[in-house]
C-alpha cells in the first residue's frame, strides 16, 4: 500500500476547489492556497488568471487539460521534489470531477509527494443538495457520450441503477437526452435539472422526464448555461436483489452471439433477476445498438 510521507519531499500538491460561479464562494483557505503557491496547474490560464485578478492574487500560471496532463507530469512532479508548492485548479469547482488532474495527482502520491485537498464548491454536491431525491447512495456519471447511439447504449446499462444518478449536460444537447432518459428510464422517473447554479439565473426544474422533456421544449432558458442533471434511482420492485451492473454487462457480451431471449435467460440467472426484466433490458440494448 502506497502511504504518502510528508516528510519525503518538501514541496506539495494542493487540490483547490474554486467557484462555479459566485465569487463568494471561495474561501479564504483558497485564497491562501493560490497566492502562496509557486505555480498554479489551470485547465484554462486565462480563465484562471481572471479569477486571480479578482481576488487580488498574482501567480505563475501552466495549463494542465486533457490534451498535455500527461507531457506535463514529469516536469511537475519534478518541481514537487524540488520543494515547489502547486495548486491545481479546474475552470470550476472541485478539479478531477469531469476535470482534469487525476494523472497528476496519481503520480505524485506514488512519488511520495504529499497531496493536499483544499475543499469546496462543487456543481455536483449543490445539485445534490437541492434535488430533492435520495442522497444516501448516488452515482457520479459526469457527460453521457456526445453520439445519440452510445449515449443510448450507455442508459440502457443504467435504467435498473438503484442509486440516485447525476449527469453533466451539455445545453445544446439537454432536450436529446431528457427523450433518451424517458425512453430509457420511463417516462415516469423523477428527475431535477439545476441550471446555472450559485449565478445570477440560478434555476431548478423538477418532475417527471416526461415533464421535464416537455418543458425543454417551451423555456429556452432551460437549454442555456451550466447543467447539472439529477435522477432519481430505480424503484425497488424494479431492481428486486439481483445484480443490475451485472445484468447488464452479461447481456452486452451475450447478445453478442445470441438472440435476445436467449440471452435474457441465461443473463437472469446470472445476475439473479427475473427473465422478463432481463429480456426487457436486452430489447433497450438491442434498440440502442441500433
Amino acid at each position: 500500500m502506497a502511504r504518502t510521507d510528508p516528510l519525503a519531499s518538501a514541496g506539495r500538491l494542493e487540490v483547490v476547489a474554486t467557484p462555479i460561479g459566485n465569487l463568494g464562494d471561495l474561501s479564504s483557505r483558497a485564497r491562501d492556497s493560490l497566492a502562496a503557491a509557486d505555480l498554479i496547474a489551470a485547465e484554462d490560464t486565462r480563465r484562471t488568471a481572471q479569477l486571480l485578478r479578482a481576488i487580488g492574487v498574482t501567480g505563475r500560471l501552466v495549463s494542465l487539460h486533457d490534451y498535455n496532463e500527461q507531457q506535463r507530469i514529469e516536469g511537475l512532479v519534478a518541481q514537487l521534489r524540488a520543494g515547489r508548492r502547486i495548486a491545481l485548479v479546474s475552470d470550476a469547482g472541485t478539479p478531477l470531477l469531469s476535470d482534469p488532474g487525476f494523472a497528476l495527482v496519481r503520480a505524485a502520491a506514488a512519488a511520495g509527494i504529499e497531496v493536499r485537498a483544499i475543499p469546496g464548491p462543487s456543481a455536483l454536491t449543490a445539485a445534490l443538495s437541492v434535488a430533492g431525491l435520495a442522497t444516501d447512495r448516488f452515482a457520479f456519471e459526469g457527460f453521457l457520450p456526445a453520439k445519440a447511439g452510445e449515449r443510448r447504449a450507455a442508459l440502457a446499462r443504467l435504467a435498473l441503477e438503484a442509486r440516485t444518478l447525476v449527469f453533466f449536460e451539455a445545453p445544446h444537447r439537454i432536450a436529446a437526452t431528457l427523450a433518451d432518459l424517458a425512453q430509457a428510464f420511463g417516462a415516469q422517473r423523477p428527475a431535477v435539472i439545476a441550471r446555472e447554479l450559485t449565478k445570477l439565473h440560478e434555476s431548478i426544474y423538477r418532475g417527471t422526464l416526461q415533464e421535464l422533456c416537455a418543458l425543454v421544449l417551451q423555456d429556452s432558458d432551460l437549454a442555456r448555461g451550466e447543467i447539472t442533471l439529477v435522477v432519481a434511482g430505480a424503484a425497488a420492485e424494479r431492481t428486486g436483489s439481483g445484480d443490475a451492473l451485472l445484468l447488464a454487462r452479461a447481456l452486452e457480451l451475450l447478445l453478442e452471439e445470441l438472440p435476445p431471449a436467449r440471452a435474457a435467460a441465461i443473463a437472469a440467472q446470472l445476475a439473479g433477476v427475473t427473465r422478463s426484466e432481463a429480456y426487457q433490458l436486452a430489447l433497450r440494448l438491442k434498440r440502442a445498438a441500433r
